[in-house]
């Protein structure tokens, strides 16, 4: 990016040559593209992450989970010094991986859905 405003910067037609429009102009729509950018992009990843940080860090045993490759298992243990978990998927089946590698903590999305649940049901009575 910074390449590019030097480059606007360096093509600026000489006074005397009196063509064209001056570099800086180009500058003045270049601040609010930066601004709209971020708005749009950079600010909903930065949010995203710190929900994903949030999800992973707030992993305990016995959670069911669902990674990002389909399985639903339940975590075993949960490895402090290296970023491994271990996720029982059948009676005879381990396996361990990545904390990145869990999508969804569904033992929060089960308990965070009972209590809407029982509004509703309060509301229909």
């Amino acid at each position: 990016m910074l390449f590019a405003l030097l480059s606007l910067l360096a093509d600026e037609p000489a006074k005397d040559q009196g063509g064209g429009a001056p570099a800086w102009g180009m500058f003045i729509w270049l601040l609010p593209m930066a601004v709209v950018f971020y708005l749009l992009v950079m600010r909903p990843a930065r949010k995203q992450e710190a929900q994903r940080q949030a999800l992973v860090n707030a992993l305990k045993k016995n959670d069911k989970v669902l990674t990002t490759a389909g399985i639903i298992g339940t975590v075993v243990s949960i490895s402090e010094k290296e970023d491994e978990v271990t996720v029982r998927v059948d009676e005879n089946c381990r396996l361990k991986m990545l904390k990145s590698s869990i999508s969804r903590n569904l033992t929060q999305e089960e308990a965070a859905k009972k209590p809407e649940e029982q509004k509703a049901e309060a509301a229909k009575s």
